[in-house]
């Protein structure tokens, strides 16, 4: 494990890392249930899933990867996502106020592996 020193003593990055990933699960789980249950609401019955939420440092930002259904209208689903994103933070606010200090700004992001690997999939059949 490296270690960086600073002037209050030790501090290890694997704990900032260890901590990150927790706020990322959390993220994760509530945008998930937001999606989720708010689906019909502001998506218009859209599937979206949360992949991934990787999270900066100071846990300012996070960048949230959606995989959306159906595949042929993922760009206007993913439109009306960032069209709504400050709802979604608001309500993600409301869920983890007791958790975080500061709300992370949200920014969205199309998860294609799953097409990727589909058409790896596709490439090898053939």
């Amino acid at each position: 494990m490296h270690l960086t020193i600073n002037f209050t003593g030790y501090k290890s990055h694997f704990m900032a890392t260890t901590r990150q990933n927790k706020v990322a699960r959390l993220l994760q789980r509530e945008l998930g249930d937001i999606f989720q249950k708010q689906s019909k609401s502001l998506f218009q019955g859209a599937m979206i899933t949360v992949t991934v939420v990787r999270i900066t440092a100071d846990l300012s930002q996070a960048r949230v990867y959606l995989s959306l259904f159906p595949p042929h209208k993922k760009n206007e689903i993913y439109a009306t996502v960032n069209e709504k994103g400050k709802t979604i933070r608001h309500e993600l606010g409301k869920r983890i106020k007791n958790q975080l200090r500061i709300v992370p700004e949200l920014k969205f992001f199309i998860d294609d592996s799953l097409d990727y690997m589909e058409n790896i999939e596709n490439l090898l059949n053939t």
